[in-house]
């Protein structure tokens, strides 16, 4: 199941994507057409479990068997961040595919060092943008604006101390994040936080799509092009820590709640990597994809 959060004007409406009919308002069917009430956004949704999904695919269901007009086509929907009002930062992982691994210890002049651990970041709630919403150039603060895209893990279930074995019990879907980054600032920091923390930096959407639909978290293609040009092309397959391990390693002694959302690394491809490279600039677009999940649309402003 495609879930998103979409607006309709001043508010915003928790649905679902039909591929072939558009987008359902999830708490409008499910009262209209069952008579129950659903978490109004999809944060409650996922906070709600088992019940309040199960929920959401009888109201999907029952709007499929009937007449289309209960469905908003795709393109007449204006898509939001899937999880506004974030209330943690975003978890990420540095440094997770091994030709990227390499191509940024050839761009800070290292000799290669494979991380024994996942490496942990993060970004604040203020980096948190949507689908098709602009990302701030901040001209005045770097000169070296990168790109990053990333599968993303929703969490759907508290929990600490996961183990590798365990993690899709505690997993409720999958998304895309580009981890856009100020690459001069986080060299000057010496450290992830700073250059990839500034407003407007975590792009996330434009869907989740349960576990269950997306399948397995390898094996998945993803890439991203800038103003229609290839600049990362790879699969999820080639994580140097999968999905499993890094929740594990995660969860050690920390607790995961529903909402979060970990953004799993970036193949290689970024404009850091290149010999010379060609950063982001005003009016560029950029599009990141994950294969089952769909393309994340961006333009810098």
């Amino acid at each position: 199941m495609k879930f998103l959060t979409y607006k309709d004007g001043a508010n915003l409406r928790v649905g679902a994507l039909d591929e072939t009919r558009g987008v359902l308002d999830l708490v409008k069917a499910a009262k209209t057409l069952l008579g129950k009430d659903l978490p109004d956004s999809l944060r409650g949704i996922i906070e709600g479990g088992d019940s309040a999904l199960a929920l959401a695919r009888e109201a999907l269901k029952a709007a499929q068997g009937k007449p289309d007009g209960l469905f908003t086509p795709a393109d007449k929907v204006k898509v939001a961040t899937p999880l506004p009002g974030a209330r943690k930062n975003v978890f990420c992982v540095g440094r997770n595919y091994k030709a990227h691994i390499e191509e940024m210890a050839a761009s800070f002049g290292r000799a290669v060092d494979y991380p024994k651990v996942p490496e942990f970041f993060s970004k604040p709630p203020t980096t948190i943008v949507g689908h098709e919403d602009g990302v701030e150039r901040h001209a005045e603060h770097t000169e070296k604006l990168d790109y990053e895209v990333e599968l993303a893990v929703v969490i759907g279930k508290k929990g600490r101390n996961i183990k590798e074995g365990e993690f899709e019990n505690y997993v409720f879907g999958y998304t895309v994040v580009n981890d856009i980054t100020a690459r001069d600032a986080q060299r000057l920091h010496g450290q992830f936080f700073k250059g990839k923390s500034f407003d407007t930096f975590c792009p996330i959407g434009p869907y989740i799509v349960t576990k269950d639909e997306f399948g397995q978290p390898g094996g998945h293609r993803l890439s991203l092009t800038v103003n229609g040009k290839v600049r990362q092309d790879s699969n999820t397959s080639d994580l140097y820590f999968g999905v499993p391990k890094i929740i594990e390693s995660l969860s050690a002694a920390l607790t995961l709640e529903p909402g979060d959302v970990i953004a799993t690394g970036t193949p290689s491809g970024v404009a850091a990597g290149m010999k010379e490279p060609v950063w982001l600039q005003k009016g560029d677009v950029v599009e990141a994809y994950v294969e089952g999940v769909g393309v994340l649309r961006n333009t810098i402003v």
